[in-house]
């Protein structure tokens, strides 16, 4: 199978489902589509145990579009300038610290935590992995995905304080989680050593130096913008800015996410504000919502099929069941104690703690970041408990989210 016809056949396959549930269930686009794929992929282990060749057709299809490079090398750069395009600078600045807290601090202190009781859990249940795998779990799994976080809270009614915090979270603590990943994994996998030096080099060079790069790239794209008025030269400007400055970021060795989260923060507020027509911004803003749409259609899908390609058993599946209150525990810890610590100097609206522990959705970065390892044992565990856990996360946490905003938005903290 080629390239175009793999593509074509997840297009097509993405439409369908994305219509099914807009007829039908009715689902948040995203959550449909997840599912819808999931089904799919149920449908076709199915058909191969009844005999039939369809199992192993999927599975050429997946293996055409690798899901890591696909989305760490491509859409992310897309779906975060989409998002952080929207966001109000203004309201993500009073929230600058506690982001900051959540996106650094944060990170590290789950990171440890969850793959503590990761390597305390998994041999109570038949499984054996190094702890330096559960530590790799842990940081696999520790950022909140801005790709779901996004697409749920556009919908989801949460107060704008709160909607801030955990979109600005989201939004920043990829980066920091992938240049963790990054040094865990080369000890796990290459016997590699990092002193603290080395760590923080790593992490100067690619999170400031992909703020320094975004800030850089969106006030050149801004400068471009405010010298035409043409709405499809202004459309191109900014497809260039994501692709070239995406590609241009992993040359220099930056972080090409949170370069991405930076320009589009810039470009969709002093830009916006200052570089644009009224028919510019109509016109940009359309653009952009609709790659946003359809690229979350064709992401989720992808997670809901990846099933396929999971060495699936009672004890890493059970694991992975297990590991869900793990992840929501930690979570509900380090944000309680960064939003404890920030109470200090500033007030946050009612149920902060409670709605950032329930809406910080894990999602497509994980399952890439667990793909991305090389074939092992251990590789195999972490995939299947990293796959039980966004999964629920998406589908559960992502359908509950909205009710509870609603109800917790009544009550007190």
């Amino acid at each position: 199978m080629s390239l175009f016809a793999a593509a074509a056949v997840l297009i097509t396959l993405t439409a369908v489902l994305a219509w099914l549930n807009e007829r039908t269930l009715k689902l948040p686009p995203v959550i449909g589509v997840t599912v819808g794929g999931f089904l799919a992929s149920l449908a076709v282990l199915a058909l191969g145990s009844a005999g039939f060749s369809a199992e192993s057709w999927a599975s050429e299809l997946l293996a055409r579009i690798p899901f890591d490079d696909l989305l760490m090398e491509g859409l992310l750069s897309f779906l975060l300038f989409a998002g952080a395009l929207h966001v109000n600078l203004s309201d993500l600045l009073k929230q600058k610290w506690t982001v900051l807290a959540l996106a650094t601090i944060g990170i590290l202190l789950s990171t440890f935590l969850i793959g503590a009781v990761i390597a305390f859990v998994l041999p109570l249940l038949g499984i054996q992995i190094p702890f330096i795998y559960a530590l790799l779990f842990g940081a696999l799994i520790s950022p909140t995905d801005p790709i779901a976080v996004l697409s749920i809270l556009k919908k989801a009614g949460a107060p704008s304080g709160v909607r801030a915090l955990i979109t600005g979270e989201s939004l920043f603590n990829d980066g920091v989680g992938v240049v963790v990943f990054a040094v865990i994994a080369g000890i796990a996998t290459q016997g590699a050593s990092a002193s603290f030096g080395d760590i923080s080099l790593l992490f100067v060079e690619e999170a400031i130096g992909g703020v320094i790069f975004g800030l850089g790239l969106g006030f050149v794209a801004y400068q471009m913008l405010r010298r035409v008025d043409n709405y499809a030269v202004e459309v191109l400007i900014t497809l260039a800015t994501v692709q070239g400055g995406y590609g241009l970021a992993g040359a220099l060795h930056t972080s090409g996410p949170i370069a991405m989260v930076v320009a589009g923060l810039f470009i969709g507020n002093r830009g916006r504000l200052l570089a644009m027509s009224e028919t510019t911004r109509e016109r940009l803003d359309g653009f952009w919502e609709m790659v946003d749409e359809i690229l979350n259609a064709l992401l989720f899908l992808l997670i809901g099929m990846e099933v396929l390609i999971l060495d699936v058993s009672g004890a890493k599946v059970l694991a992975g069941l297990v590991a869900i209150p793990i992840v929501l525990g930690v979570r509900l810890l380090t944000v309680g104690t960064s939003i404890s610590a920030m109470r200090l100097r500033r007030p946050f609206p009612p149920n902060t703690v409670s709605l950032m522990t329930w809406g910080g959705l894990r999602g497509g970065i994980s399952v890439a970041l667990a793909l991305s390892l090389p074939a092992s044992p251990e590789r195999d565990v972490l995939l299947t408990v990293t796959y039980v856990v966004v999964f629920f996360s998406i589908v559960v946490q992502g359908l509950t989210v909205g009710p509870l905003v609603r109800r917790l938005g009544r009550g007190t903290e």
